[in-house]
């Protein structure tokens, strides 16, 4: 059965107040195609998770986020995404900001549909104070430490980007790091998959440890080469610097303008 989809038909599967997922690492491999396309939808209001970078400042400087959940938003080489900063610092989202340990424990959590995990992160630092929400539990067994309870995060929809994927929805990462691509996956009522290329035989683009996402966790697949840029999508092509130079200095209605 395929599972293809354009970009915007995935968009229009986002409905206002929805939280989403973005998989990637700051500006690395985020699904951009998809993002530009939420960008051009009628939803609002969003709550987004995320190991920020662009994903989290289009969609700020667009007004389409109520909330961000994340560890950091950084472009990499440069360290301050600089309209997620402006949002912030103008009140206009709500900001929950956890480890990264804390983080991937909470997508771990939502992952395998447990209502919290427990972490030494966050322990001793001010991560407890700025989210006076989170909870500590004590071990059940003899030492009884004191650990942070992590709440799960999940997600009405999840959208990342791949290198490979099939039709069904079998989606495969070639480069250094799958940046948590599967949690966000597993812990998203639904999840799409964007890919530099759609392919029918995955084991022939790289090894069996490359195949990442199972089919059984895709609700559609969209064939988009470059999706991913300007962020990186190694091996396929790295970060376009200048580019993403330029969305740093441009006004964003002036980028937003240029880019279509």
């Amino acid at each position: 059965m395929t599972k293809l989809m354009s970009a915007e038909q995935v968009a229009g599967t986002v409905e206002s107040g929805m939280t989403v997922g973005i998989g990637g690492w700051g500006s690395r491999r985020k699904p951009m195609a998809l993002v530009r396309a939420l960008l051009r939808s009628p939803a609002t209001d969003l709550t987004i998770v995320s190991y920020g970078g662009p994903d989290v400042g289009m969609l700020c400087a667009a007004r389409k986020v109520r909330k961000v959940v994340a560890p950091f938003v950084t472009l990499d080489s440069i360290p301050l995404e600089p309209h997620f900063r402006r949002a912030r610092q103008a009140g206009e989202i709500e900001f929950v900001e956890y480890d990264e340990g804390m983080f991937m424990f909470g997508l771990l959590a939502g992952a395998h549909r447990l209502p919290f995990l427990p972490t030494r992160a966050g322990l001793g630092s001010d991560v407890l104070r700025v989210n006076p929400g989170l909870r500590t539990v004590r071990s059940p067994y003899a030492d009884g430490e004191e650990l942070v309870a992590v709440p799960a995060l999940t997600m009405d929809v999840a959208l990342v980007h791949l290198n490979r994927a099939d039709a069904r929805g079998n989606a495969q990462y070639l480069g250094p790091d799958p940046y948590f691509d599967d949690l966000y996956a597993k812990a998203a009522r639904r999840c799409y998959v964007s890919c530099e290329r759609v392919v029918e035989n995955l084991l022939k683009e790289g090894p069996v440890q490359s195949l990442l996402i199972n089919r059984s966790t895709v609700a559609g697949v969209v064939e988009a080469p470059g999706g991913a840029g300007f962020t990186a999508c190694e091996p396929d092509y790295g970060r376009d610097e200048a580019l993403q130079r330029r969305y740093v200095e441009t006004p964003w209605e002036e980028f937003d303008e240029q880019q279509g």
